[in-house]
């Protein structure tokens, strides 16, 4: 394999900017079918972004002799079902965060994976956006010497009736479509840099509750980790909160470094009185530094940016949080 010919299943609201342009913009990376139920909107699509092939049938876009590699952007109730069809197909997989509807199901994705040898990557892109990995460096390097504690504080207003009229909303608080609320849906991308920064855990627990009633998942979930390291990690997600909050603060023995995950490009490290503060430009389009790495593993280039391993374990400290 010379060249990675994508197809994408799903190219909804995350494909248009976020990540469907970059797969043409990355060295040895073409976008060339695209597939919706939607026949008009899969049409619409491939027009808009000039793209020669489209489907409403995934099993078309997945048998497609011109498409070698699958990029799965459909809501987490599917993901299982076409990662497998494309990988009994011998295509390699790039698939969307939440990695499957629960644990299981990512479980058995990166087991399929490792049996019939066909390479599985799960969408935590924010692992290699340059502003995270220099939270990796400072971490590596001791900066602010030994980390002690993580501290993670997500909280956002509640969803408006007329947001949760909409299906761009409402299927993220689903738990049949989505696996849960909207931790389920923004939580892997946090706690995936935790595993990035900190590595494996010893222990997790967590509680959650629907304290609102404004939907049927829950909207408030705690979460405690401590990992082999000896770090700990706590974080509280609240989605019915009256002011938002996005914020995350790492304390070392000698100083701490802090950063938001969603709405913010700098990091603020400070050191014996001292405040540095890094600055990053915005991504046109925030997932093509991974989807360039995704695209060097699969003409074996690089090692797997994120492996389904890696994606399961997230997924099993989401259930370990909520019990579910």
């Amino acid at each position: 394999m010379q060249k990675i010919n994508w197809g994408i299943i799903g190219c909804g609201d995350v494909t248009e900017i976020k990540s469907g342009p970059a797969f043409n913009k990355v060295p040895n990376s073409s976008l060339v079918a695209v597939m919706r139920r939607d026949a008009a909107k899969a049409a619409d699509y491939a027009e808009r972004h000039e793209i020669a092939n489209w489907y409403n049938d995934a099993a078309k876009l997945i048998n497609d002799p011109k498409v070698n590699a699958i990029y799965i952007a459909t809501p987490p109730d599917s993901h299982e079902a076409y990662a497998l069809a494309a990988m009994n197909a011998g295509k390699p997989v790039y698939v969307e965060k939440p990695m499957a509807l629960n644990y299981a199901a990512a479980k058995n994705m990166a087991a399929v994976a490792v049996e019939k040898k066909i390479k599985l990557s799960v969408a935590h892109y924010r692992r290699e956006w340059p502003l995270f990995k220099k939270v990796k460096q400072l971490i590596d390097e001791k900066a602010i010497g030994k980390i002690l504690l993580a501290r993670l504080e997500f909280y956002k207003p509640p969803l408006t009736p007329a947001e949760l009229s909409t299906n761009h909303h409402a299927w993220r608080v689903n738990p049949a479509i989505a696996g849960g609320g909207l931790f389920h849906d923004l939580a892997p991308h946090q706690l995936d840099l935790m595993y990035y920064f900190f590595g494996t855990v010893q222990k997790v627990t967590g509680i959650t509750t629907n304290q609102c009633g404004n939907y049927i998942a829950d909207d408030l979930v705690t979460g405690n980790i401590l990992f082999e390291s000896g770090v700990a990690f706590t974080g509280a997600w609240c989605f019915n909160a009256a002011i938002a909050s996005d914020h995350c603060e790492i304390v070392g023995t000698k100083g701490s470094i802090s950063f938001s995950f969603f709405n913010g490009n700098t990091i603020t490290v400070i050191t014996n009185g001292n405040t540095n503060i890094f600055t990053f430009e915005a991504l046109q389009h925030v997932q093509q530094p991974m989807i360039e790495k995704v695209v060097q593993y699969f003409l074996d280039k690089a090692p797997n940016p994120c492996s389904g391993e890696e994606g399961a374990e997230i997924m099993r400290w989401m259930q370990e949080f909520t019990n579910k």
